[in-house]
């Protein structure tokens, strides 16, 4: 790799000196009681590169030393006073005395070297640290599905990625007394109860996360940390895929609810409609019913009007004989010539 090469990558897609400052103070509740286990805590940072966590711990009252291979890096601890040396990280924590540190860090680190030589990094903290001492060991996370596929290998000098599970392992088969994953750097408007769409699941896990071990100690040495040890941390995958699977579950129970509520007024209707037609089909039933009697009383009343007419016809005729028979009796001609 050509000179200045990293340097010039780490200030392109690292981020700014202040931001990463700012994001380191994540780990305050794990440095702040080492204070209790000795004066002036000393701690060691391996792969220091441009020294941010230096100048912090440096701000605490920490005696901060750091190491780090590549000198264009630690060009940028030495224009700040940083107390740093060119040198490899494992060969540097095999030179130092047992039980000596309070803290040993190594930032972005363990995804550049081998795992053998991560067990050996491990093994070697845990001998230089103090009892209650601390080992953080951040590095890119891979449940995030984004970073696991693809920013984690915009590093040219990246191996693999380490899953939470196996960084945390490694220090509990190495001897540590107990570890937290710190998961960091998520979006903050993830965190709570918000609804997640898709690519939240994809993109939104905790983009870097560290392990952070402890070696054993006594109760009242253990005390201090048991807050920082006993807290959650940033979002894991699973966390964001159920609430992605609750809101699509709630979505769903909302269509179902609308679709019963639907097809109800649709029963209604039916219901309704059918009611309406069998109510009109009796309306026309009795309209034609009543058309037949109609029909009925009019032919009945043709035939009394007719009826009515003959009588009215025989009457006249009737009447017209007895007159005829009247005035055949009163004539003359019928006395004379009457048979009696």
């Amino acid at each position: 790799m050509s000179a200045g090469f990293y340097r010039a990558f780490e200030d392109r897609y690292r981020g700014s000196r202040e931001l990463i400052k700012q994001r380191l103070r994540a780990y305050e509740p794990f440095f702040a009681p080492l204070r209790t286990l000795q004066d002036p805590p000393a701690a060691l940072d391996l792969g220091c590169g441009r020294g941010e966590w230096l100048e912090l711990l440096g701000e605490q009252g920490f005696h901060a030393h750091g190491v780090d291979l590549d000198d264009g890096m630690l060009a940028a601890c030495r224009e700040r006073g940083l107390d740093v040396e060119l040198g490899d990280a494992v060969a540097c924590l095999r030179a130092l005395p047992d039980h000596s540190l309070a803290v040993v860090s190594a930032f972005h680190l363990v995804e550049h070297i081998p795992f053998e030589l991560l067990q050996t990094l491990v093994a070697e903290a845990r001998r230089v640290l103090l009892p209650g001492g601390l080992l953080i060991m951040e590095t890119p996370n891979p449940e995030n599905l984004v970073v696991g596929a693809s920013s984690f290998y915009l590093d040219p000098t990246h191996l693999r990625p380490i899953p939470p599970q196996l960084l945390a392992f490694v220090t509990e088969f190495g001897g540590f007394g107990r570890h937290k994953v710190v998961r960091l750097q998520e979006e903050a408007g993830l965190r709570g109860d918000t609804p997640v769409a898709l690519i939240n699941v994809l993109d939104g896990v905790s983009p870097d996360y560290a392990v952070v071990a402890q070696t054993a100690a006594e109760a009242a040495v253990l005390a201090p940390f048991e807050a920082a040890f006993g807290a959650g941390y940033g979002l894991a995958l699973g966390q964001l895929a159920q609430r992605f699977e609750q809101r699509l579950q709630g979505r769903d129970d909302a269509l179902r609810a609308a679709l019963a509520e639907l097809e109800k007024h649709t029963i209604d209707s039916k219901l309704r409609l059918a009611g309406a037609e069998s109510g009109l089909e009796g309306v026309t039933r009795l309209s034609q019913a009543n058309a037949a009697r109609s029909e009925e009383l009019a032919h009945a009343l043709a035939e009394l009007s007719n009826r009515v007419h003959a009588t009215e016809v025989a009457q006249q005729q009737a009447e017209e004989a007895r007159r005829q028979i009247a005035a055949l009796l009163a004539s003359s001609s019928w006395r004379i010539t009457a048979p009696w």
